[in-house]
């Protein structure tokens, strides 16, 4: 399946890549590649992570506190955060409607 970025997503994906590329390059670089791989798996199995607020699915990150908060739709991933997850956890769901 390929993805859709909401673009809220889209912007808090970005950025955070601005926050860590801040503290340094390296880190900025490891977190696009994080997020970019979580994407692919999702894609890849969306089934495979589990729900977190029926029918929306998250993939945690192992080196970033975010994860990817997504919907599987007939024909596409739709990725409706890329969520701190120090934020409050349901800011999201208004991306929904």
């Amino acid at each position: 399946m390929s993805p859709a970025i909401h673009a809220e997503a889209q912007a808090e994906f970005l950025a955070a890549i601005d926050h860590y590329t801040s503290i340094s390059a390296e880190l900025g670089e490891r977190f696009y590649t994080e997020i970019e791989r979580l994407i692919h798996e999702v894609c890849a199995a969306p089934r495979r992570f589990r729900q977190y607020d029926p029918p929306a699915r998250r993939h945690l990150s192992r080196d970033f506190p975010f994860a990817v908060v997504y919907l599987e739709r007939a024909d596409l991933v739709w990725i409706v955060a890329v969520m701190p997850l120090r934020r409050e956890p349901d800011y999201w769901k208004q991306r929904l409607g």
